[in-house]
């Protein structure tokens, strides 16, 4: 059993920042080549460098709630590297919702940006596997990993729509698994609670108070670096876990195992 993406190549979107940047450069240190793409070109450039040739990293700066420049991603990362791999959609978004309402446009917002995003990239990446894999019958054709929240499960009222967008992630990831498992095609998810992402930065600027509850909430007393999601991004993405498909995957510190009524969601 191979734990190696040596030589794989990679789309890591929300690549700018976080947990996204975190997965990128991981995947690049395993010898993947890895396409970071974000909307935040000037962030890209600051922490990638130059988009020069012969590195196993590059960027593509683009608003991928627009098919168009969805397009365009899938061709620049076949321009740069032949092929590709493996789809990490990690571009996510956080905004507080009021659940009563009715003017509140924050789930129709995260639905595009959390969800259909995702779709719609994985829909662009997954038609490009089924062409690579052509001829072949054997072996993945290619794995998609999607990055949830355990908001999925539980939550908190100003996070309806965060909640309600990670739940339409996780139910989309167990579908397109079993729509494109005939194409050796593999999904997967993973549902994070306590990790720094940079939407988790922001919030704890706001409420400096916030971090002492959720290390209260987390049997494992901490939030967890992004480095450490990575690793777990890279076991869906390998052979490793060839037989898996559909699954969503918890790494929370273990929060979900304590009472939903005392247990914070984010």
């Amino acid at each position: 059993m191979s734990f190696s993406i040596s030589g794989k190549t990679a789309i890591v979107t929300g690549g700018a920042n976080g947990i996204g940047l975190a997965i990128g450069r991981h995947f690049a240190d395993k010898g993947a080549n890895v396409m970071f793409a974000d909307m935040d070109e000037e962030r890209l450039i600051k922490e990638l460098g130059e988009n020069d040739e012969g590195r196993n990293i590059r960027y593509f700066a683009g608003d991928l709630r627009e098919k168009l420049a969805q397009a365009n991603l899938l061709s620049a990362t076949i321009d740069a590297f032949d092929g590709v791999d493996i789809l990490v959609n990690a571009c996510r978004q956080v905004v507080p919702s009021d659940a009563l309402n009715p003017d509140d446009d924050a789930v129709e917002m995260l639905l595009q940006q959390n969800l259909l995003t995702a779709l719609r990239m994985s829909q662009q990446v997954a038609n490009r596997m089924i062409k690579q894999a052509e001829g072949a019958r054997e072996g993945v054709a290619g794995t998609i990993v999607n990055l949830s929240s355990i908001a999925a499960r539980r939550t908190r009222p100003e996070l309806l729509a965060y909640s309600i967008s990670s739940a339409a992630l996780d139910q989309m990831t167990r579908s397109l698994a079993v729509a494109l498992a005939p194409h050796r095609i593999r999904v997967n998810a993973v549902a994070f609670g306590s990790v720094m992402s940079a939407s988790l930065k922001d919030t704890l600027r706001e409420h400096s108070d916030y971090r002492s509850d959720i290390e209260c909430h987390t049997p494992l007393g901490r939030i967890a670096s992004p480095a450490e999601l990575a690793e777990t991004v890279q076991y869906l993405a390998c052979d490793g876990s060839a037989f898996m498909t559909g699954q969503i995957m918890t790494v929370d510190g273990g929060r979900t195992l304590l009472d939903p009524v005392t247990s914070p969601a984010h």
